[in-house]
């Protein structure tokens, strides 16, 4: 088996991952960067719309903020560590090292979001996340101390008496060890897990089982965000229905109404439209099964009224103008947003994942997480909008740092095993099928404690059946459908050992139909 050693090795090219890249390279430290993706758009934060939250020299505000959202279950160091570094970090990294550029420039506009209080979530269009990314790859690209690897997959740890030294990658069909002084995961969520998500479809929950597989803890995987306004099915484009409508549509007025053209949030919550996001998809979801349709209205003027942005004659900008991007994948879709666009819940983001501590250290010696796999503790049982590409971006810096301060150690190799005739035709594609059924029936945007027990023993049953070929295939597709599986089984197993509704995990006695 071929073999290559780095001092840090940082497992997934998102934020949290180019964070934790920059901050290895600062400390002298040699860096690979390794990826799944081929393109910038293989990663989650490639999709993060909105913006990226900052406290604007108020941190208690926006912890007040945090802690609201989170309905008080958030771990308040954390958040303090969050907000604390919140202006510094961005200013440093990403404008002053990156060379981001937000709109407004140097007076910068601030966007106002769901739960948050007051305006302060810095953004570009309503495409934050690619404007960012692309940019922190080319200047990691520039640096001569990061090795970046693309179309490479890491199928397990390399671990030895409870240290992690490293990890087995699978690159063009060839197997490889890549030993490490430090490893960071920064491998992002479980959104593959279910049918509708709006994450990327390499989200398939890697560094959360990898992880777990090796031994390292994991806490508040029961907490899975499922956004309000993803995309409906019924467009006319010919694309999946799961592109998200961005928090900040909300935030600059726009409002959600049902198949009966009625405005629904405010009997739901005060609120209303900003309210919290488990409230607001709860809230969707319940008016979907009742009237059949909602749709974000974007072109009354009630739906403007918070616009900053004005034209010459001080009328607010219309949404083609604000947000030219949403609007053209809305018409991409075949719809007019002036006639509501349609939208519906879809999982969004996994609050919990591999716990950690305020540098990103897991429970396991050399392993490192950071961004959506990791479990920080701020966001609790509910995440605020736009604060993920800011723990990204805190945590990926500290672990990065911290990382940087250990030589690899070679250690003997697993034998991965691939003797056996390949994949039946469809294995993983029809797997993924039943695993994701399972995942919608019974762990969605509302479970009940006989659906949960009903849901952990089929997830098993499917496990056994993919651990039946991993012992003697080796393949990126079947790693990942195992991973996925694992991913599944720590959150179903969560939520059936947590009996309180809390933010995300909202328990209901009602039972759903069989899902098989």
């Amino acid at each position: 088996m071929a073999a290559r050693e780095t001092d840090v090795l940082v497992i997934g090219s998102g934020i949290a991952g180019c964070a934790a890249a920059l901050a290895g390279v600062r400390a002298s430290a040699d860096v690979t960067l390794l990826t799944k993706a081929e393109r910038p758009e293989g990663s989650s934060s490639y999709w993060a719309q909105g913006g990226i939250a900052v406290a604007r020299g108020d941190p208690d505000a926006f912890a007040a903020d945090v802690l609201e959202a989170s309905d008080g279950s958030a771990d308040p160091d954390a958040v303090e560590t969050l907000v604390g570094a919140a202006d510094s970090v961005v200013s440093d990294v990403l404008v002053d090292t990156v060379g981001v550029e937000f709109d407004g420039g140097s007076d910068p506009e601030y966007g106002r979001e769901a739960a948050h209080n007051e305006s302060r979530i810095l953004h570009i269009d309503a495409s934050t996340g690619k404007h960012i990314l692309i940019p922190f790859l080319t200047h990691l690209d520039g640096l001569g101390r990061v090795d970046i690897v693309e179309d490479a997959a890491a199928l397990d740890l390399l671990t030895a008496e409870g240290r992690v030294h490293g990890a087995v990658v699978e690159r063009s069909g060839e197997i490889e060890s890549c030993f490490a002084g430090s490893t960071v995961l920064a491998t992002g969520g479980i959104g593959a897990c279910y049918r509708r998500t709006t994450n990327p479809a390499t989200a398939t929950g890697d560094g959360i089982a990898m992880a777990a597989l090796a031994g390292a803890e994991t806490a508040d995987m029961e907490y899975v965000q499922f956004h309000p306004t993803a995309f409906a099915d019924g467009g006319t484009g010919g694309k999946p229905g799961t592109f998200l409508l961005s928090e900040a549509v909300r935030g600059d007025g726009a409002l959600l109404r049902n198949g009966d053209g009625e405005r629904f949030m405010p009997e739901y919550h005060a609120d209303a439209e900003l309210a919290p996001r488990d409230v607001v998809a709860r809230a969707v979801r319940a008016e979907r099964d009742r009237t059949g349709d909602v749709r974000l209205d974007v072109s009354s003027p009630a739906a403007r009224r918070r616009s900053k942005a004005l034209r010459s004659d001080g009328s607010p900008l219309r949404f083609e103008e604000s947000f030219p991007t949403l609007a053209a994948e809305c018409r991409s879709r075949g719809v007019d947003p002036a006639e509501g666009i349609p939208v519906a819940p879809a999982e969004h983001f996994v609050c919990g994942g591999i716990d950690v501590d305020d540098e990103g250290r897991t429970s396991l010696d050399g392993l490192f997480a950071v961004g959506e796999c990791a479990r920080t503790g701020v966001h609790g049982a509910n995440r605020l909008a736009s604060t993920s590409l800011l723990e990204a971006l805190v945590w990926g810096t500290k672990a990065g740092a911290a990382a940087a301060d250990r030589d690899p150690i070679r250690i003997e190799s697993p034998r991965l095993r691939d003797t056996d005739p390949g994949l039946p035709e469809g294995f993983a594609a029809g797997k993924f099928l039943r695993l994701r059924r399972v995942m919608d029936e019974y762990v969605g945007i509302e479970r009940s404690p006989a659906e949960l027990d009903r849901a952990v023993g089929r997830l098993r049953r499917l496990k056994g059946e993919i651990d039946a070929y991993t012992r003697t295939r080796t393949s990126r597709s079947l790693y990942e459908l195992r991973n996925a599986c694992v991913a599944a089984l720590l959150v179903t197993r969560a939520a059936r050992d947590n009996g309180e509704s809390r933010g995300c995990h909202y328990l209901t006695p009602e039972a759903s139909a069989d899902a098989d």
